[in-house]
């Protein structure tokens, strides 16, 4: 079982909003979630990393209580997720992966379903769909058809519903999967803006660059936990130091690099060769001697600073 450092400052059990206790899930004969063990502190912003078919999908829709457990426990908003299910649901806003509001309905008119569905009325209501209108600077555009907006205006709208009834917990898959990068950085702009209102934040990513802006990351492989660490704790599981090179001949190049002493990994990325070194300043000269013996041209030689990316890939190819 993998041991888990406690989230920053935390203080006591009172303190985790969401709790899991050896959660599992399986459908038929597949293991989705095993022995998931997860506190998440009020007011954190917790990040799931992993491949397709990790079982961060799975998880979030358990701990929204929308699907049932198969073995384990789990807490939500002081809820027991086996017992009182529906009681978590106020307490939650519940994002989903793919695109399912009503492409039909307007902006406003969706916004307004998700008020009457949550119970949402009166002056609260007014102020509620003013405000998600407003910071999801969807007000002009609120009477065009949901299915008529861009990728980024989509997933906006979606997170407005999901914050129509202004929960405590936001549970959020690949929200920005497929949008272009203006409309990311404006989304988490707002969910920036609602973690510093201690809102609690739990989100799936397959951006790294995502994950660093979390307080831990949780990084899920073949529906286990393997690790949970903030981003710099990760990012120094790695061992080595980082030079990036650009060869002409990236396959040549690669299988050359990692038959030489003092290389730890390598990796590819696009053109670019990343390769661990147990010294650089030491193996820097070694390296480009050897590409140069071989006959293969080289550029852009020079040490790196190490991302939540490459950490990442290493990890992954370590659990393979």
């Amino acid at each position: 079982m993998p041991s888990y450092s406690p989230p920053p400052g935390s203080a006591g059990a009172d303190d985790f909003i969401i709790h899991t206790k050896s959660l599992a899930r399986t459908f038929k004969d597949t293991v989705a979630v095993c022995d998931l063990n997860l506190s998440i502190q009020r007011g954190e912003i917790f990040g799931l990393v992993g491949p397709d078919g990790a079982g961060k999908t799975t998880t979030l829709r358990l701990l929204a209580g929308l699907l049932n457990i198969t073995s384990g426990e789990a807490t939500v908003a002081g809820h027991d997720l086996r017992t009182a299910s529906e009681a978590i649901k106020p307490h939650i806003g519940y994002m989903a992966q793919q695109f399912s509001l009503y492409g039909e309905l307007s902006v406003l008119e969706n916004l307004t379903f998700f008020a009457d569905l949550f119970g949402v009325v009166g002056e609260f209501r007014r102020a509620q769909l003013a405000h998600a209108l407003a910071f999801s600077r969807l007000e002009q555009f609120q009477d065009r058809r949901a299915a008529h907006l861009s990728g980024g205006m989509q997933k906006k709208l979606a997170l407005a519903c999901t914050l129509i009834h202004n929960p405590d917990i936001l549970l959020l898959d690949e929200p920005t999967t497929g949008v272009d990068p203006v409309s990311r950085r404006e989304f988490w702009d707002i969910l920036t803006e609602l973690h510093l209102a201690g809102t609690t934040i739990l989100i799936s990513t397959p951006y790294m660059d995502e994950a660093e802006r979390c307080q831990r990351v949780g990084l899920m492989y073949v529906g286990q936990m393997m690790l949970c660490e903030t981003p710099t704790q990760i990012r120094n599981m790695l061992h080595g130091e980082l030079v990036e090179l650009r060869p002409e001949d990236g396959r040549a190049a690669e299988s050359l690099l990692q038959s030489l002493p003092g290389v730890i990994e390598v990796q590819t990325y696009g053109e670019t060769l990343q390769v661990f070194l147990d010294d650089s300043d030491g193996r820097i000269p070694e390296l480009e001697a050897a590409l140069s013996g071989a006959g293969i041209a080289c550029t852009g030689i020079r040490r790196a600073p190490v991302r939540m990316e490459q950490a990442f890939i290493s990890l992954i190819r370590g659990m393979e």
